[in-house]
């Protein structure tokens, strides 16, 4: 499998992007685009974190349940959950059913309302300039870099859980803070303003 794939409807996208239409419509209309917004990367964060040891498949086929099961990750809601939820989202059979990733979900909503800058203003600081080209394959791509390294260490020193260097650079991929398509691949992202 090369990096660059043409799909059946003629466009040249990045392989895994069309790999399922699941993928197809999560690459050409999410994945890169610069997104900003606590709650809106609280989501990601979240999301990231419980893909952790699985498919990114399950969590965007489970993404709509997750987000009913939490409240539409709105952080100060999030943030007042008790054992009670822990509890019933434990027996949610639409999300990912681990105590550790569900209590670190809370943990991290409240570590993110501590943050004086808010979240997304912390998680933006940490963006690289843009490369001056696009990747030509993804072997060009590691799956940590310093500066997700130093996302994973200032998120860790104000209290948030299960975002370790590779789930913060998978973050920065899926948020647009680096532009991780392919040369050639036809998603226009704009730039991370």
């Amino acid at each position: 499998m090369t990096d660059l794939v043409i799909g059946a409807d003629g466009l040249a996208r990045c392989a895994w992007g069309s790999s399922t239409p699941d993928y197809a419509i999560y690459h050409d209309t999410e994945w890169g685009r610069p997104l900003r917004g606590d709650d809106a990367l609280y989501e990601r964060m979240t999301l990231e974190a419980f893909q952790s040891g699985l498919s990114w498949l399950t969590i965007l086929r489970k993404r709509p349940a997750f987000r009913l099961a939490f409240d539409e990750f709105h952080l100060p809601t999030v943030a007042r959950y008790d054992d009670a939820d822990v509890t019933r989202l434990l027996a949610d059979a639409g999300i990912v059913r681990n105590r550790a990733k569900i209590e670190a979900a809370i943990a991290n909503a409240r570590a993110a309302l501590e943050l004086p800058e808010g979240l997304s203003a912390l998680l933006w600081s940490f963006a690289p300039e843009p490369r001056p080209a696009r990747p030509a394959s993804f072997a060009e791509l590691a799956p940590i870099t310093p500066e997700s390294t130093a996302m994973a260490k200032a998120l860790k020193k104000r209290g948030f859980r299960f975002v370790g260097p590779t789930t913060a650079y998978a973050l920065m991929q899926a948020t647009g803070m680096v532009d991780d398509h392919i040369v050639g691949c036809h998603v226009t992202v704009p730039p991370a303003a």
